[in-house]
């Protein structure tokens, strides 16, 4: 049986097991918190010396980095069940998927450690409308495509970029500040929610 390590706080851990539930993988997940560079967790470091979660361990397999989890899972799997087969759409997802970790997440950080977390230190009111004004305006380039066509982010087929970047709108929305309407964003978010392990993993206590 395969092992997540990490706590289902990170939205990173939640990408990963929603991908072991849409193809139906066996799995344990354990309740490691992150950073996780004190010299008490050898086991773990040697597992992942940047001490972040998750890893994903099959076997005497280790891995991290979520979307490289993601792909490893949808190629496992098979079939394109989660990962289009396709050259041009397989390429397009992966587009989306690394969309999602370099030009979105990087935008929200400072909004949501002052709006979510409430970090010391993270209470300037400027960089806090900066990185809404950035990150609104990563989601209206995701507004754009999604009003171009769907359901999904490559046409009409479930793909890991679907994974990400549903967690990413359910932050979103979830994240307490004034927003513009992004209609597309909001149906995308009902059809995600819909499924099984999307409807667990956009829950209400989740960010």
């Amino acid at each position: 049986m395969m092992r997540v390590l990490g706590r289902l706080t990170s939205i990173n851990v939640r990408k990963v097991v929603w991908a072991l539930e849409a193809i139906d993988q066996p799995y344990e997940q354990e309740d490691w918190g992150m950073p996780l560079r004190d010299p008490k967790v050898p086991e773990f470091l040697a597992l992942n010396p940047n001490g972040q979660v998750p890893v994903l361990v099959d076997g005497d397999f280790a891995l991290w980095e979520s979307n490289a989890i993601l792909i490893y899972l949808a190629d496992k799997a098979g079939g394109g069940q989660i990962l289009p087969s396709d050259p041009r759409e397989r390429a397009r997802a992966l587009q989306w998927l690394g969309w999602q970790v370099s030009d979105l997440n990087p935008v929200w950080m400072y909004a949501i450690f002052a709006l979510v977390r409430k970090l010391p230190g993270h209470d300037d009111q400027k960089q806090i409308d900066n990185s809404i004004q950035r990150w609104t305006a990563r989601m209206q380039i995701l507004e754009a495509e999604l009003a171009r066509g769907g359901p999904f982010i490559v046409g009409g087929q479930f793909s890991i970029a679907d994974i990400a970047l549903g967690l990413s709108c359910h932050r979103w929305f979830q994240t307490p500040f004034e927003k513009v309407k992004l209609p597309a964003v909001e149906d995308y978010c009902r059809r995600l929610k819909a499924d099984g392990p999307g409807s667990r993993w956009m829950a209400a206590e989740y960010n």
